[in-house]
């Protein structure tokens, strides 16, 4: 009697889950890859020799030099990340504050616009007033903002 024996890929539903679990483990190492790049250039405390030869040993060995990388430096990697990211966010915060007050005109004509309809349903103006008013801000003759 002969024994068969039977490969992975006799099962074509097997060899398609190797195919991608290797697939993404590829993509994977990849990501891992360009965020050890990124993580040696974002590194201020890193000098210009020690970037550059953490960069060529990533590049010449890129399995061993990005594992080592990650032992000897994950724990701060992952700090400057949080750190850049919040930078990011505290700079788009700030930009939305800058943005939405008064400078752009925009949130100050409808502050004044508002302004102008709560003075008019209390009955302090009259219609005619209200859209000489009106008139003005959309112009920015009552804003001080040159249109």
């Amino acid at each position: 009697m002969s024994s068969a024996t039977y490969l992975a890929y006799d099962y074509p539903l097997l060899g398609a889950f190797w195919t991608m679990l290797l697939l993404f483990l590829w993509v994977m190492w990849f990501v891992l890859l360009f965020r050890v790049v990124a993580d040696i250039f974002r590194d201020d405390e890193l000098g210009g020799w020690a970037r550059t030869g953490w960069l060529v040993f990533v590049i010449v060995l890129p399995f061993v030099g990005v594992f080592v990388y990650v032992v000897a430096r994950g724990r701060t990697m992952g700090r400057r990340e949080t750190a850049q990211a919040r930078a990011r966010q505290e700079a788009f915060d700030r930009y939305i504050r800058e943005t939405a007050t008064d400078h752009g005109g925009q949130a100050g004509t409808a502050d004044e616009l508002h302004r102008l309809s709560e003075i008019r349903s209390r009955g302090d103006l009259t219609d005619e007033e209200f859209d000489r008013a009106k008139e003005l801000v959309l112009s920015g003759h009552g804003t001080g903002h040159p249109r």
